[in-house]
């Protein structure tokens, strides 16, 4: 059983995608993850890859689908991947559905967590982190408490220079413009399931393991 979520930046996809991993015996595919593991191995490639990155350019689709199909052509991962943060496109979404049938696996479900963008924008623009011990609190949702480690009485809480409101808004606005085709493209697979992103992580969690127990059943 092969797996895509989406969801806006803050909609908790990386969470639940975790949980998701512990509860099913998944693995997580990202993006971002594969980037980076080509990037730490110092090779050709890899520095090719950090000078695009630094450059602030777009990785391309060819590499992207090269480093996905390394992953999908393991038989220790066969069957049993969550896609996180791919695909990002309608042309990827098609390039994957090509990779998975040249190895024998398809896509089982497309999972999307859906939460007001009102809601995005508080629980990114709230978000501080204490310089000690790296915990994370939400001005609105998980105000600043007392911290995991007892040193951490000289902590600053410290905001990330991209979590301001004009920087989500657009990030959220080129997402959807992005995203939309994309989840159109599997809701007309019929695999398209949609959960209410709003509720308690726990209770996403729940919902997200009766849907996918259903289709493993």
């Amino acid at each position: 059983m092969n797996l895509v979520i989406f969801g806006p930046p803050g909609a908790g996809k990386g969470t639940q995608s975790a949980k998701l991993v512990k509860e099913f015996n998944l693995f997580q595919l990202s993006t971002g993850d594969l980037l980076r593991e080509e990037v730490s191995k110092k090779n050709d490639f890899g520095n090719k890859i950090e000078e695009i990155m630094k450059s602030g350019g777009l990785v391309s689709d060819e590499i992207i689908n090269n480093l996905i199909e390394n992953k999908i052509s393991n038989p220790e991962y066969k069957n049993r991947i969550i896609f996180d943060g791919f695909p990002r496109n309608l042309d990827q979404a098609k390039s994957l559905d090509n990779l998975l049938k040249k190895y024998n696996q398809q896509i089982s479900l497309a999972l999307n967590l859906k939460v007001d963008n009102q809601i995005l924008v508080k629980r990114i623009t709230g978000r501080v982190t204490c310089s000690v011990c790296n915990k994370t609190f939400n001005i609105f949702f998980d105000p600043p408490k007392t911290c995991d480690l007892k040193d951490c009485g000289q902590r600053k809480l410290i905001t990330r220079s991209d979590d301001n409101e004009d920087t989500i808004v657009k990030r959220l606005k080129t997402y959807d413009e992005k995203t939309f085709p994309v989840l159109d493209y599997y809701l007309k697979k019929g695999i398209m399931k949609n959960i209410d992103g709003m509720q308690d992580i726990n209770a996403i969690s729940d919902q997200l393991f009766t849907i996918i127990g259903a289709v493993r059943s």
